[in-house]
C-alpha cells in the first residue's frame, strides 16, 4: 500500500471533519470533487473521533476494513457513521462538532496470520498491527493504536480483540481466525486545529 503524503493525510482529516458538519447542519452528504488520486483508490479505514483534545475520550469510532470502496467515499461514510451511529454512544449534536478531535486511520489489507494458535502472539507486533479476530459469524475489530493506548501486550490485545467480537477471551486459542494490518494515522492537535501523522512505538 502507498503511504498517503502529509498533504494527503491533512485533506483526509479535514474532509472526515467536512463531512461531519454538513451532516449534522445542514443534512446533507458532501460529494467532493478534484481530490488527490489516491483518494478514488479503495482503501479500508476508521475514522475517530474523541473528545477532550488532552483526555482523548472517545465519542465515535467506525470504519470500513476492507477496501470496498474508493478512500474518499470510506472517508465520508465513516465520518458520518462515526457520528450518528455508533451504538454505544447517543448521536453527536451538533454544538459538540467544536469539541472533537477526529483521527482518521487509513489501513492496510488484512491478512489472516498463519500460525499454530500458541504462536500467535509471536507474530503480532505492538505499535505496527491491528487485529481482526472472526469466528461463528463473529467479527471483532482493534485498530492498531488500541493496544498501545491502552498498554496491551500481544496476549491482552487478541483476548481483548476476541471480546470486543463477542466471543470468549481465549477464542483465538480455540480456532478462531486471527488477521492483522496496519494502519496510517493522521490526526487534529485540536478540534479544527493542526494536522499531524500519529507515529506508534513499536515494541511487545
Amino acid at each position: 500500500m502507498n503511504m498517503l503524503t502529509k498533504s494527503e493525510g491533512e485533506l483526509a482529516v479535514r474532509l472526515a471533519r467536512h463531512a461531519i458538519e454538513e451532516c449534522l447542519n445542514n443534512g446533507k452528504k458532501i460529494s467532493p470533487d478534484n481530490l488527490p488520486a489516491v483518494f478514488r483508490e479503495n482503501r479500508g479505514v476508521f475514522v475517530t473521533l474523541n473528545k477532550n483534545a488532552d483526555s482523548r475520550e472517545l465519542r465515535g469510532c467506525i470504519g470500513r476494513p476492507y477496501p470496498v470502496m474508493p478512500l474518499s467515499e470510506a472517508i465520508i461514510l465513516s465520518a458520518i457513521n462515526a457520528a450518528r451511529e455508533d451504538p454505544r454512544f447517543y448521536p453527536v449534536e451538533p454544538d459538540e462538532i467544536d469539541d472533537l478531535v477526529i483521527e482518521v486511520t487509513v489501513l492496510t489489507v488484512p491478512e489472516r496470520i498463519k500460525a499454530k494458535p500458541k504462536e500467535l502472539p509471536d507474530k503480532i507486533v505492538i505499535g505496527r498491527h491491528g487485529l481482526i479476530v472472526a469466528a461463528n459469524r463473529c467479527q471483532g475489530l482493534l485498530l492498531p493504536q488500541v493496544a498501545v493506548e491502552h498498554g496491551f501486550d500481544c496476549t491482552e490485545f487478541l483476548c481483548q480483540t476476541c471480546m470486543k467480537a463477542g466471543l470468549m477471551p481465549d477464542a483465538w486459542l480455540n480456532g478462531a481466525d486471527v488477521y492483522s494490518f496496519e494502519g496510517q494515522i493522521f490526526q487534529e492537535v485540536l478540534p479544527g486545529g493542526e494536522i499531524r501523522e500519529k507515529i506508534l512505538s513499536e515494541e511487545c
